[in-house]
């Protein structure tokens, strides 16, 4: 299936990435796309003239953040498909057409597999480490395994985008999508790209600040899709801390030493905890309800009249 690629935005969220931003842009105009956005989060180095002279539109973001960027250029784009990747450089114009193959195929939303192809020195050991750590927990809280939820290297139908409910104003901004993609039932492509090592910029990222962030997301979004997780998790820990304490209260009865306030402390944490977990039973229920009416709803709906 060809590409129309006067059909196609690319998307370009920056932040100081002046020694790549005018190569990027001009590596994608050669490549024959025309429409080239630039969502500029205020930079200082000048990485916004730059790409303006390049031959991008470049409109300079309100908020603060990739999150922010991504929200109001999904307000701005006006094609129904849109190429987004970081730029700083680390991914390849080349993949353009890798990645957009699928939405020319029906697919709602396309990620990027970094971890497929990296150059060598693209990550310390302990960000590859975090990265499948990241997705890992992902698969567990999410039940989807999609190779690499932090690529920055994306692509969808604009439909899709604007079909998201993003709030996310940081870097966990490709977190949430793709707990959008999955809780919508979109259609996901996930296509081997590859990934270079950061060629003049400095990352802007904390491997702990921002992992530990990210789990934190991934956790939060659990509540809404995947409650059983959510709520079991608590309330595991919590029976989990209860039947510790109760072990040593039951030792030290055995010694003839008695422990009351603990022996309350026990069987209110265990209680507890088991009550927590039934709310996660009780809410993954009420959720596979509703998805059966959504699903059953879609189905009464008359299909679409081609144009």
């Amino acid at each position: 299936m060809e590409i129309e690629k006067d059909q196609v935005c690319i998307l370009i969220p920056t932040l100081n990435e002046a020694p790549t931003i005018g190569d990027l842009v001009l590596a994608f105009r050669a490549r024959g796309y025309g429409r080239i956005l630039v969502m500029d989060g205020n930079s200082t180095d000048g990485t916004a003239g730059l790409a303006e002279t390049a031959g991008a539109r470049v409109r300079l973001q309100s908020g603060k953040g990739k999150g922010n960027a991504i929200i109001e250029a999904a307000d701005i784009i006006d094609l129904p498909y849109v190429l987004m990747l970081d730029g700083d450089g680390t991914y390849l114009p080349e993949d353009a057409e890798k990645m957009l193959l699928p939405l020319f195929s029906g697919y709602d939303h396309v990620i990027g597999n970094r971890l497929a192809f990296p150059d060598p020195h693209a990550f310390t050991r302990m960000n590859l480490t975090g990265n499948h750590l990241i997705n890992y927990f992902f698969r567990l809280a999410h039940g989807r395994d999609l190779n690499d939820i932090l690529s920055g290297y994306r692509a969808f139908t604009l439909t899709s985008l604007r079909g998201m409910n993003l709030r996310e104003a940081g870097f966990e901004i490709e977190t949430e999508m793709a707990v959008q993609a999955v809780k919508f039932n979109q259609q996901i492509a996930v296509v081997p790209v590859t990934y270079r090592e950061r060629p003049g910029t400095q990352t802007k990222l904390n491997p702990l600040q921002d992992g530990m962030r990210i789990l934190s997301a991934i956790y939060r979004f659990a509540k809404m899709n995947n409650p059983l997780f959510y709520f079991g998790l608590i309330g595991a820990s919590l029976a989990l801390a209860g039947g510790v304490m109760g072990v040593y209260v039951l030792i030290e009865w055995l010694n003839h030493i008695e422990h009351i306030p603990m022996t309350i402390l026990t069987v209110l944490l265990i209680m507890v905890g088991i009550e927590v977990f039934m709310f996660g039973v009780i809410g993954d229920m009420l959720l596979a309800y509703h998805r059966e009416v959504i699903r059953e709803i879609q189905q009464l709906q008359p299909p679409k009249k081609p144009e």
